[in-house]
């Protein structure tokens, strides 16, 4: 039986919901509230100004849509998503109904923890512990109807760290880019972009061969010494075609990823430069050899002895939440 519920449950799950990742932390959605159902929209004026076609903040709403079901399973209720439910308005990226969970699992309760614990962390990673085990597992939890999950083999990582490079060469007489990331780059982030101590120094960018070269947060003491070079596994989700269904349903893919590694104990990253431009999308399709390519990911094993870093902000619910009566 669909009903709507409590008002509380649903703010608390559109909280959730927001710990999603997001293009530089630009958090492009919004949710309304009619009484009926729960409604996600992609957020126009925050589509980042290089995000011209809105894909990525596509794959940003599709990854907070899926954390949105995640935060409602833990509640104890059955999100049924109707997607893009009116043809004039691409940006209603869904409309969510609910009915009550016979049953809530320790699973369901663990993927709602993992979003309280996931952060993008752009050091660099141990390798992941018995991964043909840890593959096996976030396999399991993607639907390769929606999207494809990929894992990039070790001896063609030297051309991927290659083709991250290339991005940056083609990029670097790009000032509107420059621009954007510094805009984005905060040294006290209050409810978006990024906060310093989650960028990186120079020496530890050094360490991580595949990455997006952010503004230098020199205020930094160098971090992980230990690990000298990053040896991470690189995931990379692809799209089975470029209609906006197929870029949302990679975004609910990558959060699927992110929990269950997450879950798992294991640090990630997500990357989107390597398919922003062109030419270096065909260069990572060739060596995937798969076509679509939309985001990747870092999965690794971080220094189980660390601090767990502060959260990264994010706009209260207030502002992104309208309820309607």
């Amino acid at each position: 039986m669909i009903s709507m519920p409590p008002l509380d449950t649903i703010e608390n799950a559109v909280a959730l919901a927001c710990r999603a990742p997001s293009v530089h932390n630009s958090q492009p959605w919004r949710w309304i509230a009619d009484g009926s159902a729960l409604h996600l929209f992609l957020d126009a004026d925050r589509v980042v100004t290089t995000d011209r076609s809105g894909r990525e903040a596509l794959l940003s709403c599709g990854a907070a849509l899926d954390h949105l079901r995640v935060a409602m399973a833990a509640s104890g209720w059955i999100a049924d998503v109707d997607r893009y439910p009116d043809t004039a308005d691409r940006r209603h990226i869904a409309a969510i109904t609910f009915s009550p969970m016979p049953e809530v699992t320790d699973g369901h309760r663990a993927r709602a923890e993992a979003i309280r614990r996931r952060h993008t962390d752009r050091l660099p990673f141990e390798a992941p512990p018995e991964w043909a085990s840890l593959e096996a597992l976030l396999r399991g939890a993607v639907d390769e109807s929606v999207a494809i999950v990929d894992v990039v083999r070790d001896d063609v990582r030297p051309q991927l760290a290659e083709a991250s490079e290339l991005n940056e060469a083609l990029r670097y007489c790009d000032s509107e880019y420059h621009a954007e990331l510094t805009w984005w780059s905060k040294l006290f982030a209050v409810s978006d972009g990024i906060p310093g101590d989650a960028l990186v120094s120079a020496a530890e960018r050094d360490r991580v061969d595949i990455g997006r070269a952010f503004p230098d947060n020199r205020r930094l003491t160098e971090r992980r010494r230990s690990i000298p070079q990053d040896r991470s596994k690189i995931l990379v989700v692809s799209a089975h075609d470029t209609t906006g269904s197929g870029v949302l349903g990679c975004g609910e893919t990558l959060s699927q990823v992110l929990l269950e590694a997450t879950a798992a104990g294991l640090a990630t990253c997500t990357l989107s430069h390597l398919t922003e431009l062109t030419t270096v999308a065909q260069l990572l399709s060739s060596l995937i050899g798969r076509d679509h390519p939309q985001l990747v990911i870092r999965v690794g094993l971080a220094p189980s002895l660390e601090d767990a870093p502060l959260p990264t902000p994010r706009r209260p619910v207030g502002e992104v939440l309208e309820v309607r009566a």
